[in-house]
């Protein structure tokens, strides 16, 4: 169904969505894109999804941005549906009821940082190097860049990473906010399908919740995101998840979440 992409799931919920593309560098062409927002908007809603992990094939790359060749003969209006459906997955990604971690493999320029950016929670391997590298070329990030990494490191660090296109190491990445973990590549995926387990095993309900109410209040006031919150908190405890976790606590065993 999606040359370019696998998925696979676990009994658990965790779910694992990579770009194959190795040879390549796993850039996102249109045809990837595609494929992307098709399985994002189409599939995973289908699939009770608790948690999905993304990556790229290889060592060397998660997604070392779009294809340049392929977007140095679009037309203005090719380019305005390739962002779309850019932005359409990534908008999922980022409001999806589910955690999204990024497990980064190696480069992540572009539209790659942009991708790992939609994501909840971002891992990244020694050998990875992410950046903006758009100016260069006589564009800027325009599949949420702009905006997600303002949101996360602020404007001054944003401006220096776009208006450069400069690459950052793993570890700056890190120092910078872009990244949360930092591990050697062989021990990535353990530690990404680690995070994901652990996230799995709690509430997919009060997962969503406060996933929402963490987006909502990175968008709105505080005041208004203190609102909401509550509001959200309230409906949270009217839950069978609720009483089934405070139930298991008190009973001394292993809670059994129905995401309800």
């Amino acid at each position: 169904m999606y040359e370019d992409l696998l998925f696979e799931k676990d009994d658990n919920g965790v779910g694992v969505l990579t770009i194959n593309r190795e040879r390549s560098m796993n850039v996102l062409n249109p045809d990837t894109i595609g494929q992307i927002h098709k399985l994002v908007t189409e599939q995973l809603p289908e699939e009770n999804i608790k948690v999905l992990v993304v990556t790229g094939a290889g060592k060397k790359a998660f997604v070392a941005g779009a294809d340049v060749r392929q977007m140095s003969q679009m037309t203005t209006d090719e380019f305005k549906d390739y962002c779309a459906l850019g932005r359409g997955a990534f908008d999922y990604l980022e409001q999806a009821s589910f955690a999204v971690i990024a497990a980064i493999n190696g480069y992540a320029l572009g539209g790659g940082l942009e991708l790992a950016l939609a994501c909840d929670i971002r891992v990244a391997s020694e050998n990875a190097r992410v950046g903006f590298p758009e100016t260069k070329l006589g564009l800027f990030p325009c599949w949420g860049g702009t905006q997600r990494s303002t949101r996360l490191i602020g404007p001054g660090r944003t401006k220096k990473l776009i208006f450069t296109g400069e690459m950052v190491a793993a570890a700056e990445a890190f120092a910078l906010g872009l990244v949360d973990k930092v591990v050697e590549q062989e021990e990535l995926m353990d530690e990404v399908m680690k995070i994901a387990q652990q996230i799995a095993s709690n509430s997919p309900l009060a997962v969503s919740y406060a996933k929402k109410a963490i987006n909502q209040g990175s968008e709105t006031g505080l005041s208004e995101g203190l609102a909401y919150e509550m509001e959200t908190g309230f409906e949270c405890f009217d839950s069978y998840d609720r009483v089934e976790g405070m139930s298991a606590f008190v009973e001394k065993r292993t809670a059994e979440f129905k995401g309800e």
